[in-house]
């Protein structure tokens, strides 16, 4: 486990790509914007992007982002996005480790909860979250904008 660095940029793409399964509006940016946005993420200090760092490949990668908050007594409380494995390189621990990753992170910034959104088709991967100590807890509501 490691921070993503802009080098690893080919390859979170494809990681990417694989989540989006092949939905368009999920798709990850174009080469020409992708550069400059990760960029951004990397320089963000509320943000981490992680990668899973298998013999010099990347086969993972998740983000967190820790949220300042005036309620729960002034705690932080962190959001996980874009978690994904490669698909050849699941369910060989390294979605484990990324998460056990991002739950350090989260208690090491004192945060009070982890969030984390997971479509509803994706069952698999809901008993994944579950396994690790997540539960169901909420409706949510997406609006998404032109």
């Amino acid at each position: 486990m490691r921070p993503a660095v802009a080098e690893d940029l080919p390859a979170l793409l494809d990681l990417y790509r694989q989540l989006a399964g092949g939905r368009p509006e999920s798709e990850p940016a174009g080469p020409a914007d992708a550069g400059p946005i990760l960029a951004r993420i990397l320089a963000d200090p509320a943000r981490q992007l992680l990668v899973a760092d298998a013999g010099g490949r990347v086969v993972g990668t998740a983000e967190v982002l820790v949220n300042a908050n005036l309620t729960h007594g002034g705690q932080p409380w962190a959001i996980v996005e874009n978690v994904v494995v490669a698909a050849d390189a699941r369910r060989l621990g390294a979605g484990r480790a990324l998460m056990a990753h991002v739950v350090a992170q989260a208690r090491e910034a004192g945060c009070y909860k982890i969030q984390l959104l997971s479509r509803a088709e994706r069952a698999d991967a809901h008993l994944f979250y579950e396994s690790l100590g997540f539960t169901r807890s909420a409706v949510g509501f997406r609006r998404y904008l032109p």
